[in-house]
């Protein structure tokens, strides 16, 4: 076990959980920037869900990761849980509001990036997501990352930011010029959620993992896995129906032009 690792076992509060407070700090600086009198504002809601994902960040980088168990913890925290919550603060959206005009317009320009379409598509997040973690647990990557501080913090950035994506990508608030249709969306979901009972079933029977853990760890940890992240999955995929508004067929549109102007 590495330093950092008994250390982090041990109790100690390590000093990266700061980070989630000042994200939520900058966060709310600007929300109250816009709502400064005669500004737009901006939606409580939004702001709470932001902090509620700043928590549940910090919460997975302080969880003491000395075993599986507390291991998969630290990834639902990091990589599920937190990442939806972020994404409908609608970060992106508070800070296109608070930017100047100029810059505004070079990151609106990002977005519509033909490579930004390719990393924002939903298949994309589900490869960076659950294919990586499929990658974690039957490789040696996991076993390595018990020996290095360094490849353990990488695994959890690679995980806060892929979830982070795959969140936005299906049921994200933030501008998303390329997103297919709400079907797609579902049905990466569904594929979503059989990765990851699949390679729970795997960690639960101890087949074909390479997790250096007592079958009663790889089993809780697979639970847990299964479970929470069933859930997890299930708040993206309401996350979505809740902003779903059904297109229009040109038929009807015109049909309704008409019976409007009629």
């Amino acid at each position: 076990m590495s330093l950092a690792h008994a250390g982090h076992a041990g109790g100690g509060f390590p000093a990266i959980a700061l980070i989630p407070a000042a994200l939520f700090w900058a966060y709310l600086a600007a929300a109250l920037r816009l709502r400064d009198p005669g500004g737009p504002g901006w939606p409580h809601a939004r702001t709470a869900s932001f902090g509620l994902g700043a928590l549940l960040l910090a919460g997975g980088l302080a969880w003491p990761a000395g075993d599986f168990v507390g291991h998969m913890w630290q990834h639902l925290l990091i990589g599920m849980l937190a990442p939806l919550a972020l994404v409908l603060g609608a970060p992106v959206t508070l800070l296109l509001r608070t930017l100047d005009r100029r810059t505004g317009r070079a990151l609106v320009h990002l977005l519509r990036h033909p490579t930004a379409r390719v990393l924002g598509h939903p298949v994309t997040g589900l490869l960076l997501t659950a294919g990586v973690l499929w990658l974690l647990y039957l490789t040696p990557l996991y076993r390595a990352t018990l020996d290095s501080p360094a490849l353990h913090t990488l695994v959890n950035v690679h995980f806060l930011l892929s979830g982070c994506l795959f969140a936005w990508s299906i049921a994200g608030p933030d501008p998303g010029p390329h997103r297919p249709r709400v079907p797609v969306r579902l049905v990466v979901i569904g594929f979503g959620v059989a990765a990851h009972a699949t390679i729970a079933q795997l960690l639960y029977a101890g087949l074909f993992v390479d997790v250096p853990a007592t079958a009663a760890e790889l089993r809780a940890g697979a639970t847990l896995m299964y479970y929470l992240g069933d859930l997890a999955e299930i708040a993206l995929a309401l996350a979505l129906l809740a902003t779903w508004r059904p297109e229009r067929s040109p038929r009807r549109r015109a049909a309704g032009a008409v019976a409007a102007n009629a």
